[in-house]
């Protein structure tokens, strides 16, 4: 995958996620309505089913993008660290995708399920469930921990050094974003620390596309600073 797919991937996934994070929050009042009663969240799903569905599936395709960009990314490093943040990143791609492909699979059934008194209790209690183990524990904890960690670990692993503010503002963003896995425990602020640490981590998803399409951060050779590094290893040896 060359430098010009990987910033456009880069450029797409950004794009894709926020404008689905806007989507839902003006049809759906995501991520706010997961605070009201379940019974009221499916029946506001049912209301607008069609359009929650069509952006819920624009923020898995955008989730998903992780995937390739993590292996886009890699060629801009070197070394282990390169390899860890690859893996890092495959697997964000993968919890996300799990976490919200719950909007798409089982919530569309319960939520019909749950327009019928007799079936309501049973309905609820399943997207509870769907909703803790797919969405708190799969997709945003584990999420929130593999976004964090592949950002951090491509800024250790990059060959060429980028600008200064640039990895201060990787930093700072991925800290924010680590913070959400404090959320279920209710510590004050990681609320909002957490969504400030997304919106930073997009607009740092896209310098990274910038700097990586204008050349800013490709290597001279990846394959000769791996050998550079064999090299170096071999001596010490």
């Amino acid at each position: 995958m060359n430098v010009r797919i990987t910033s456009a991937l880069l450029v797409t996934g950004a794009v894709a996620v926020n404008a689905a994070f806007f989507g839902l929050g003006a049809l759906f009042d995501y991520p706010d309505v997961l605070q009201q009663p379940g019974a009221d969240v499916l029946a506001s799903f049912r209301d607008h089913q069609a359009g929650v569905m069509g952006w819920f599936a624009v923020l898995v395709a955008g989730a998903a993008l992780m995937g390739p960009i993590a292996v886009g990314v890699r060629r801009l490093g070197t070394g282990r660290v390169a390899t860890a943040a690859l893996v890092a990143g495959v697997a964000a791609a993968v919890v996300q995708v799990i976490g919200l492909s719950r909007w798409l699979l089982v919530i569309p059934t319960v939520a019909w399920q749950a327009a019928d008194p007799s079936r309501e209790a049973h309905a609820v209690d399943v997207y509870e469930r769907a909703g803790f183990w797919m969405g708190e524990v799969i997709g945003e904890s584990f999420g929130y921990l593999l976004t964090g960690l592949w950002t951090l670990l491509v800024l250790r692993s990059l060959v060429r050094r980028p600008p200064v503010w640039f990895t201060a503002l990787g930093t700072s963003s991925a800290l924010a974003v680590l913070s959400g896995i404090l959320i279920p425990f209710g510590v004050p602020g990681t609320d909002l620390a957490n969504f400030l640490g997304y919106v930073g981590w997009s607009l740092w998803l896209l310098c990274l596309a910038v700097l990586a399409w204008r050349g800013r951060l490709s290597p001279r050779s990846v394959e000769a600073a791996e050998a550079v590094e064999a090299s170096s290893v071999a001596l010490v040896a």
